[in-house]
């Protein structure tokens, strides 16, 4: 046991010390690479994309490709595990997998951490929400601690997803729904000072969460120029819009 322990310690130490020496525009280098593959919504477009990403992996077993395999694995979870009768249980265990051996790999390039210790530790959530061990929800919520502590500088994926499990866990985890306002709270903040910390359906959804999660009287009209936000950022209807445009309306016959 306390050499487990230490190992974990050292583990935590390494990431650490790698935290401080990303470089940014490799981090952003990289999401480009990954967008294609992260926040989809259309349950088709995450079937197509399994497919294609796959076969990429196949061709071609690169770093790159291990990482779009172990978040497309999470997107399919995220989509299609949870459907009565479904094909698909068992992918948020794959892209747990994945991501693990790419974690605890000594030779992964240190830009791609913000990328897989994120997801990482949203896999782990979507297993505890198909096996209902609450237990694994409590150790996801860790992995998303460390994830922000060293890497929410560099990108917004560690408060944009563990804002995103904690505001659709059940009213009795208000601890963990609060610490979702804050988190998309957070990303604004920085998107405000820096325009290139988030892309443009990242903050589509995050307008809308920020708004959904603020729909008391007194919020309403800060509620309401956020779902404007959301809505004219996504011209295509593949991020927040329609939730921002079902929600505004909702929010305007208060």
């Amino acid at each position: 046991m306390k050499h487990l322990l230490k190992i974990f310690i050292i583990m935590i130490l390494i990431n650490q010390l790698q935290a401080q020496t990303l470089k940014i525009s490799q981090v952003k280098n990289f999401e480009h690479q990954l967008d294609d593959v992260m926040e989809l919504i259309d349950t088709n477009e995450v079937k197509l994309k399994l497919i294609e990403v796959e076969k990429q992996f196949q061709i071609e077993s690169s770093e790159i490709n291990k990482v779009r395999l172990g978040i497309i694995y999470h997107e399919t979870a995220l989509n299609l595990s949870f459907f009565p009768k479904t094909e698909f249980k068992g992918y948020a265990k794959k892209s747990y997998d994945v991501l693990t051996e790419l974690y605890t790999s000594k030779s992964t390039t240190k830009e791609l951490m913000p990328f897989i210790s994120s997801y990482r530790a949203s896999s782990l959530s979507l297993i505890s929400a198909e096996t209902k061990k609450l237990g694994l929800l409590r150790h996801a919520f860790v992995l998303f601690k460390e994830a922000n502590e060293l890497y929410s500088d560099a990108s917004y994926l560690p408060a944009f997803l563990r804002g995103s499990v904690a505001e659709n866990l059940p009213w009795y985890f208000y601890r963990k729904r609060k610490a979702a306002k804050n988190d998309f709270q957070t990303i604004i903040a920085k998107q405000e000072k820096n325009t290139d910390y988030a892309n443009w359906k990242i903050m589509s959804f995050t307008y809308w969460a920020w708004a959904n999660q603020h729909q008391s009287k007194k919020h309403t009209t800060q509620a309401i120029l956020y779902c404007d936000k959301a809505i004219s950022i996504d011209p295509d209807h593949i991020a927040g819009r329609k939730k921002a445009e079902d929600l505004k309306i909702k929010l305007m016959r208060k």
